[in-house]
């Protein structure tokens, strides 16, 4: 009996060590994490900087405004710096998203983490959808938010108002139509499941249509739809199919 006291008295300490160890662990894997996707978004910020004026360009095009002014003698290198930051960032997305995926992945049992490079591409797939949606509702939403304003009075765009309006609406769409992935995700790992959605789509339809009329940049009620209806899609569609895969 005496020979089994020392063990037992030498367990505590491991458990207390090997749990030091875990969030150790987890602290050099999110410090890992952090640093490769800064140094990717770095990388990438330099690079947008190079064709700022291109996307520029692009952005006052599809827009449809016209002749934009600035008014600082600084403007013009604050407005190229946001824009090569917000190109960064889509352009190191991919890097981001494997990282941010990567970091998850030990948490995952082994059939779970087979699951990851599909959700990895799926990410991606839909932050691009979301930006190329905006970026093609874009006349529309500028013209129904010019709409409100009477015949005497007109819209004289500022390039730094106009363009931090632009990347608000590209960016939020970008992450907001993550919701099939981050829903489809949460039922495979038996967080929540499909009939549970179902239950409360009372609550997901409010939810969505806040977060809707958040994630657009205008205080009217006609544009917060153009979010809200794919995303009330979305959550159908990921409830239909985490139904048909039986969770």
């Amino acid at each position: 009996m005496a020979t089994f006291l020392p063990a037992l008295h030498r367990s505590p300490a491991r458990s207390v060590e090997d749990s030091q160890m875990t969030v150790l662990s987890h602290l050099s894997a999110l410090r890992r994490t952090l640093i490769v996707s800064i140094l990717a978004w770095s990388a990438a910020t330099a690079l947008a900087f190079l064709v700022w004026g291109r996307v520029l360009q692009l952005l006052i095009h599809q827009g449809g405004v016209g002749a934009v002014y600035y008014t600082t003698p600084a403007g013009a290198f604050t407005l190229a710096l946001k824009i090569s930051l917000y190109l960064g960032f889509v352009i190191a997305s991919p890097v981001i998203i494997q990282q941010i995926w990567w970091f998850v992945s030990p948490g995952l049992h082994r059939h779970e983490r087979r699951l990851v490079v599909p959700l990895i591409g799926a990410t991606f797939f839909f932050f691009a959808v979301g930006i190329a949606f905006a970026m093609l509702m874009l006349p529309m939403f500028l013209r129904i938010l010019s709409g409100f304003a009477p015949s005497n009075l007109h819209f004289l765009p500022f390039v730094d108002d106009y363009i931090s309006f632009v990347l608000v609406l590209i960016l939020g769409f970008g992450i907001v139509f993550e919701l099939p992935v981050v829903l489809y995700a949460l039922g495979r790992i038996g967080i929540i499941s499909s009939s549970w959605l179902y239950t409360h789509r009372l609550y997901w339809i409010v939810g969505l249509g806040i977060l809707s009329a958040l994630g657009t940049p205008g205080a009217d009620p006609i544009t917060p739809l153009f979010m809200f209806i794919p995303l009330y899609i979305f959550f159908e569609g990921t409830a239909l199919l985490l139904r048909l895969t039986g969770r």
